[in-house]
Formats: structure tokens, sequence, C-alpha cells
């Protein structure tokens, strides 16, 4: 064997040495850039709703203490802070309102505010719009909403979630031959802001997810999809 074949050899096994070590490297780059991965996914959710929460917990603390009087005040008082004491206190003094407006002195007080409330013009429809909603979303007897549907919107062969408040009753229904919901269309990501639609019943496809399902659906822009979800039918 001459020494060029000699040099050539040596040279093609110190290039496979070189690829070989390449591609280990880059199998051990991927792995770690999938655990860094991984990781984010599991401890990003967790800590932003803990860090989301423990900054509602201080600034309702902030509030309440700058609500009390300066004799009161629980970080003059106490010897070291308390995270979540104005929240305790919040949540007591709301227990001890409801008590109150339960009885019968409470709900006269209560007919007495709300007579005052709405003899003023703007305020009354501030405060009327405001009480729906809040009874909507905090009664025990109804369900804000009932169930989720798909419907083509804004066109056919473009589809929507939607959230069925109720079935159309009243003067708008006897404008409609046929039997027509109370759709919800929500936005993304922030779900509590949309529109509402009359849609015939006949046009949607009910869906068997929950509710919360679809909330989180539509927050997260489609990448938390609840599992079964049904294709729609042409």
């Amino acid at each position: 064997m001459t020494g060029r074949k000699i040099e050539e050899r040596a040279l093609n096994i110190k290039r496979i040495r070189l690829e070989r070590e390449r591609a280990v490297f880059m199998k051990l780059g991927a792995k770690i850039r999938a655990y860094l991965f991984t990781g984010i996914l599991v401890t990003a959710p967790v800590a932003i709703t803990f860090y989301m929460a423990y900054k509602f917990v201080l600034w309702v603390d902030r509030l309440v203490n700058q609500m009390l009087p300066p004799q009161y005040k629980f970080d003059e008082i106490l010897p070291f802070t308390v995270p979540g004491l104005g929240l305790i206190i919040l949540v007591v003094s709301l227990i001890v309102v409801g008590m109150f407006a339960a009885g019968f002195l409470g709900k006269f007080f209560l007919r007495l505010g709300e007579w005052i409330v709405y003899k003023v013009p703007l305020i009354s429809s501030v405060y009327s719009v405001l009480k729906q909603i809040f009874e909507t979303f905090f009664s025990t007897k109804t369900q804000a909403f009932s169930k989720v549907v798909m419907l083509e919107y804004p066109r056919k062969g473009i589809w929507i979630l939607g959230f069925v408040s109720s079935e159309l009753k009243g003067e708008i229904k006897d404008k409609f031959e046929e039997e027509m919901l109370n759709i919800f269309i929500p936005t993304t990501p922030n779900p509590t802001s949309g529109f509402l639609i009359f849609v015939p019943k006949k046009d949607t496809i009910e869906l068997n997810m929950k509710v919360e399902e679809g909330i989180k659906f539509v927050i997260s822009g489609g990448l938390v999809e609840p599992e079964n979800m049904p294709k729609a039918k042409k």
C-alpha cells in the first residue's frame, strides 16, 4: 500500500469519526432543547398562575389596608407582613354584607339604594347592565351558557365556536318562523368580550365539550383543543 493511499484512508477515518461525533452532539443538543421546552411547558403555567395570584393578593391587601382607619391598618399593627390578610378581611366583609342584605332590614336599604340609583340618568344605565351581568354569572339557579356549538360564520365554509345563552324568546322570536338560538361569539384571547347573534337552531352543530373546555379553547387560540372534538358536517 502506497503512502498516498494510507494518507487518504487516514483522512477518511478521521472524517467519519468527526461526522459521528457531530451526529452525537446534534442528538444531544436536540434532547437538551426538548427537555428545555418540556420544562418551560411544565413550569411556566404554574409559575405564571401563582405569580398572578400573588400579585392579586398583594393588590387586595393594599386596597383593603388603604380603606381601613389609620388605627386599624394591619401593616402598622402587626410587626410582620401577612400576605392574604387583606383578602381574608374582604371575604369576611362581603359575607357579613350578604348576611345583612338577606335580612328584612338589609332588603329594605337595598331597595332604597337601588331606587336612588335608578333616579340618576347615566348611573342607572351602568348599574342596570352591571347588575344583570353579575346576576347572570354568579346566580346558582341559572347558567351563563348552556352548551357549545359550531356554526358557519361570517360566511359558508368558515366555522366558528359559539356559546348558547338561551333560546330566543319574546318579541324577537315572533319575528322568525323557525326555532332560533341566542349565541354569544367570544373573541380570542379575551372570551368576556364578543357579540351576540341570532342563529337558526338547524344551522348549528352542538358539541359534547363543556362550556369550560370551550372557554379554554378560545383563550388558548386553539392550542388547548378538547379531545374528541367532532368535525363539521358538510
